[in-house]
């Protein structure tokens, strides 16, 4: 079998780039080696773990309406065999719907594991009946869209399911007394605020002196603080996890730090220290292709590998390891395939913590900028002067917006508060527009909502907002 391109890796980024090659009149063959198309964001992923936060949200947002509101819904009852059908169905609603997409455009898909023979063919390994005579396809081009795996150190890898990934924790094998997360990622965050809404006691240990440390401090103070309720104090910063052992039914752990310290059992234990990129057996080595220290796949600003005909997109070509970037990357290296693009440089690639209250950033970070040393300033609007956080109760949010004080463009946003993944798209096409912060604030923005803070931040940088008293500092350009 013959084809002009091959996709190896059907998710986000690997369908994205099939589907739009197949719309711009190319042979496309698609291998995947699970059978479904969705990757790890839809399988086990960015889609089950939302499915999940959104039933722990409601649970959580029921409380709060008995405690301050008044109104009382009772105590929930978990039925967790329809929680985890009702999440299955949502993944395979979505994946059948791409398999479907696949066939309308009349993409070849091949359920198989594939390695590289050279650098125009790759050999494929599998059983399926999808997989061509001789086990071979020889091809024009080809986009590596492998992704990537939860990393599980091998102290921790003990051979008990009682001991988990990201994968295990959203299987929902069942609703444990008591859970540890080891890393306070996003990951291990979300994770750990399903298990706590559905009634586990949930602690969290996290080798360095704080949660999220990608993201600026003062987005992840409003919801540390609320973590600090839903888990009970029980967050041990700057401790590390000694070892991991089975002890009966119970993971049996021990801690060294100032935090914690001894031994505690726990009926399970979430693993989430990270992701590796899916690079190893590719067959990577009868190519020219090159691999870094952390296996990421060595490529130009154009996704181009050191094979003129072999691109990386997704989180097996580096940071960040987000579906929507692989999603754009998988696009760009088919347009430049076809000769329409040059060079992938986002300005804003945002990134979103679905916890509760969500954190989003895009852009550059107050941090970044400071280490960076580029000149900035950060300006903030906190949403308890928002009529409509007040009237939703949740004003411990805030938005800000990290400005360049000479041009007075913006540079970043960052948001805490409920909804901000939703939010965050507003500065995505700010920044990628090269806005002053001038347009934002004279943007007209609907009231009551709480869309309304982007606005109101960008006044806080003239001394203009309406409900925050600050000093002018400089006119408004003309």
């Amino acid at each position: 079998m013959h084809t002009q391109l091959v996709v190896i890796g059907g998710g986000p980024g690997g369908y994205a780039a099939a589907f739009l090659a197949a719309d711009e009149g190319m042979d496309v063959v698609l291998v995947e080696a699970e059978g479904k198309l969705g990757g790890t964001c839809l399988l086990r992923g960015c889609i089950p773990s939302k499915a999940l936060l959104h039933v722990a949200k409601v649970i959580g947002e029921t409380e709060e309406m008995d405690h301050e509101w008044g109104v009382s819904f009772g105590t929930p009852t978990i039925e967790l065999e329809k929680l985890r059908a009702r999440k299955n169905k949502v993944i395979e609603t979505l994946s059948g719907g791409l398999g479907g997409l696949a066939k309308k455009r009349k993409i070849t898909v091949v359920n198989a594991f594939a390695k590289f023979e050279n650098a125009n063919t790759i050999v494929l390994e599998g059983d399926d009946a999808s997989i061509p005579a001789g086990k071979k396809i020889t091809f024009d081009n080809a986009i590596i869209a492998t992704g990537s795996v939860p990393a599980m150190p091998g102290a921790f890898n003990i051979g008990s399911d009682r001991v988990m990934d990201s994968t295990g924790a959203l299987n929902l094998a069942d609703v444990p007394d008591s859970m540890l997360v080891i890393g306070g990622g996003y990951i291990g965050l979300e994770m750990g605020s399903v298990y706590a809404g559905l009634g586990t006691k949930v602690s969290v240990v996290e080798l360095q002196d704080g949660l999220l440390m990608g993201a600026d401090r003062d987005l992840v103070k409003p919801l540390a603080k609320r973590l600090k309720k839903l888990f009970e104090d029980r967050i041990f910063l700057g401790t590390k996890v000694g070892s991991v052992s089975l002890s009966g039914d119970q993971v049996e752990v021990t801690f060294e730090g100032p935090k914690k310290f001894g031994v505690e059992k726990y009926d399970r234990v979430l693993v989430s220290v990270g992701r590796r990129p899916l690079t190893e057996n590719l067959g990577l080595e009868n190519t020219a292709i090159q691999t870094d220290q952390r296996g990421f796949v060595v490529h130009d600003e154009t996704l181009k590998t050191a094979e003129p005909n072999i691109y990386v997109i997704g989180d097996a070509a580096g940071e960040p390891m987000l579906a929507h970037k692989a999603n754009h990357e998988g696009r760009h290296a088919v347009e430049v395939i076809l000769k329409h693009a040059s060079v992938f440089d986002k300005r804003a690639i945002p990134a979103v913590v679905f916890t509760d209250p969500e954190i989003a950033w895009a852009g550059v970070t107050a941090e970044e900028a400071k280490a960076q040393g580029i000149a900035h300033e950060v300006v903030s609007y906190p949403w308890a002067a928002s009529g409509r956080a007040q009237a939703l109760g949740i004003t411990d949010g805030m938005t800000k917006w990290i400005v360049e004080p000479e041009t007075e463009r913006v540079l970043g946003c960052g948001i805490v508060g409920s909804g901000a993944g939703e939010l965050i798209a507003e500065a995505v096409l700010a920044i990628e527009m090269g806005c002053e912060v001038r347009d934002i604030a004279e943007s007209v923005h609907a009231h009551p909502t709480l869309a309304e803070t982007m606005m109101n931040a960008a006044e806080v940088f003239y001394g203009t907002a309406t409900e925050v008293y600050k000093p002018k500092k400089k006119p408004a350009k003309a």
